[in-house]
């Protein structure tokens, strides 16, 4: 579970939220969320769902389960999720390199 922590700040971080701005989104304290990112508190069940929802997550991912990160391709046109489709191939075969 250490790793929920590190995912839940990295998360966080990437969507400009402060610790301030998650808690409120989740109805609790900025200690709740410090807690929460330096492992001395776990989030219940429904916690780790709420927030899996905020940054459209796997509740996997944010326990360090799985490493992988999933798009909301919700909305978007077949050429549209082809050329993301695209980008992604073509940064997983640089990372090769």
């Amino acid at each position: 579970m250490i790793e929920f922590g590190k995912r839940l700040k990295k998360l966080r971080k990437q969507k400009s939220l402060t610790q301030d701005q998650l808690a409120k989104r989740l109805w609790v304290t900025k200690s709740i969320i410090s807690a929460y990112e330096s492992g001395i508190k776990y989030p219940s069940l429904d916690m780790l769902i709420k927030l899996s929802y905020i940054f459209n997550v796997s509740t996997d991912y944010l326990l360090g389960i799985s490493k992988k990160q999933y798009l909301d391709i919700t909305g978007l046109q077949d050429n549209q999720i082809n050329i993301l489709k695209n980008l992604v191939e073509e940064f997983n075969n640089k990372k090769n390199y």
